[in-house]
């Protein structure tokens, strides 16, 4: 269904970086709760503890089935950046804020695009100095 790339581009700004990290992330997303099982699995195992937190909804058959539920709200914090992503109305909605210790100094609501796009920036900034954000590029990038 998507190709993946042989090796990951180096991060450091470089706009196709950005743009096939972007894509990358996009991968999937026309099935909005498979698309979010996926991101959360992948950013939730690749980035630092802390990082990223799930909110779920499970119904009763989730419950007696032993699953984990649907995601209904995923919450990226990278930095002074905090990306929202809401799943809960059937439409999702993304929300890019900027925090410092804690105090959120400011919200912008944007599309599902723009979220994908500013977390790809977010996690290539972050891959420059973390490994394990450098891990969590490659595996997106690689389908890994």
């Amino acid at each position: 269904m998507s190709s993946y790339l042989p090796v990951p581009p180096e991060p450091g700004g470089d706009p196709a970086s950005v743009e096939l990290l972007a894509a990358a992330l996009r991968r999937d997303a026309a099935d909005l709760e498979v698309y979010a099982q996926v991101l959360t699995g992948t950013l939730a195992d690749a980035l630092p503890p802390g990082s990223v937190a799930i909110e779920r909804k499970r119904g009763m058959a989730d419950r007696l089935a032993g699953r984990e539920g649907r995601v209904v709200c995923l919450d990226v914090a990278l930095g002074e950046q905090r990306l929202v992503l809401n799943l809960s109305g059937g439409r999702p909605s993304g929300e890019v804020c900027r925090e410092v210790r804690g105090v959120i100094l400011s919200r912008r609501p944007v599309a599902l695009d723009e979220w994908v796009r500013e977390l790809a920036e977010a996690i290539a900034t972050r891959a420059e100095s973390d490994s394990r954000a450098r891990a969590a590029l490659e595996r997106l990038l690689l389908g890994g």
